[in-house]
């Protein structure tokens, strides 16, 4: 549990102050926002963390200072290798996948990130999104007839998981089923946000021989999809390159897109405002997405940047090689931005996407917005009695300081013979 009033011992070269707070415990679960609140009273915009393992890092809480950050790349870089704490990182630290130096686009900075990004942006815009949006709602059928009989489902891994790994790895090229397509998925989930017992770093090192063999496959017999045309772009990308960015394409499209899916179920299942408007026509499904991006943001924290040199933000001494952690979700539910806590679905001027140069390359949002959009339409089209099975306090969030998705979505409707 972490205990604000408390002070923690500092790891030797700590930049952040005896009185860190270590991002682990049940309220980063339940009631993250609380807690954010908290250390912002308690720290100031800009606040002293530990890690795994009690290495010291800078969480950002304050919208302002998150989008600062994200909007000088000159102070505040993504090239991990700058780290001044590398010496006390073991082999084995769980949060390597995040930080561990990749020649990805998340590590370039640049010319080289223009290059990279420009790359993935070309071969998203390939993308036809009426044809997305249809393919998303053939999958949405299929998955929907699974379970339609029998008036009952668990919709995080039976509808809201599976519906945009089906699309996403579709439209990189590769089968929507099968026990290698399925793998490909769980890995990515343990790489990102690792259970007790899962080993994050060997997954990841399976997720990049998987895709290695897609992408020379691909390089072999090239088709209208997304490792294609990141093959075939000018730039010359080499294969790992690609390898390497596809591996970020599909993680950030992915589980984040499911956790979208079903915290805007959650909402529309359990917000009143919601359900009454809901029943007279799904005119607010499209608020509730946006709110759920403000509100139950699925990126809840990234990590993250490394300081180019000595610098201050929030009121901090940030040292040069101090690593900054987004707090994406804090930063969504600024008081300073939301002064009298009513968030606006209408606004979406919210940092669930992040900000600057390294956000979301344009045009992948559009693109999960197309996906979450077709996925909770078509369910609520299909079902339309859909309710939860379970009485909405009892449903559980992931044990993930990162990520933030139900651990279930149990849901009740009259069977539908299909």
């Amino acid at each position: 549990m972490t205990d604000l009033s408390s002070a923690q011992p500092a790891p030797p070269g700590c930049p952040a102050h005896t009185d860190a707070v270590r991002l682990a415990g049940l309220e980063y679960q339940q009631t993250p926002s609380q807690l954010y609140r908290a250390m912002r009273r308690e720290h100031g915009a800009v606040a002293p963390v530990l890690l795994d393992g009690d290495i010291p890092a800078w969480l950002v809480l304050g919208y302002s200072e998150v989008s600062y950050v994200t909007s000088h790349d000159e102070l505040f870089a993504r090239d991990s290798r700058r780290w001044n704490q590398w010496e006390n990182i073991p082999a084995d630290w769980p949060l390597l996948p995040y930080v561990g130096y990749q020649p990805s686009v998340l590590f370039t900075e640049g010319d080289e990130h223009r290059r990279r990004a420009g790359v993935i942006t070309q071969a998203l815009e390939g993308v036809d999104q009426f044809e997305l949006a249809r393919n998303c709602q053939l999958i949405a059928d299929r998955l929907i007839a699974e379970f339609a009989g029998s008036g009952q489902a668990e919709l995080m891994t039976g509808y809201a998981h599976a519906l945009p790994m089906r699309a996403v790895v579709q439209i990189c090229g590769m089968p929507t089923s099968g026990e290698d397509t399925q793998q490909l998925v769980e890995d990515l989930r343990v790489s990102l946000d690792a259970a007790e017992g899962d080993d994050p770093v060997a997954a990841y090192g399976r997720v990049g021989e998987r895709l290695r063999q897609l992408v020379k496959d691909k390089r072999e017999s090239p088709g209208p999809d997304v490792t294609s045309r990141m093959l075939l772009d000018p730039a010359g990308l080499t294969d790992e390159e690609i390898v390497q960015d596809l591996i970020s394409v599909i993680a950030a499209a992915q589980q984040p897109t499911a956790n979208w899916i079903c915290n805007t179920l959650r909402l529309l299942l359990t917000d009143e405002r919601f359900a009454v408007n809901v029943s007279g026509g799904r005119l607010s499904v499209g608020e509730a997405l946006n709110e759920a991006l403000w509100l139950d943001t699925p990126t809840q924290n990234f990590i993250g940047r490394w300081a180019v040199r000595d610098t201050q933000l929030g009121g901090r001494q940030i040292r040069a090689g101090d690593c900054l952690v987004l707090g994406l979700a804090a930063a969504n539910t600024d008081p300073q931005i939301w002064p009298d806590s009513h968030v606006g679905a209408e606004n979406a001027a919210h940092l669930s996407f992040s900000n600057g140069e390294h956000r979301c390359p344009y045009p992948a949002p559009l693109l999960a917005d197309v996906m979450a959009r077709t996925a909770v339409e078509t369910l609520l089209e299909r079902l339309p009695d859909l309710v939860l099975s379970v009485e909405p306090e009892t449903l559980t969030w992931r044990p993930s300081i990162w990520m933030r998705g139900l651990t279930a979505l149990p849901v009740q409707f009259t069977p539908v013979v299909q």
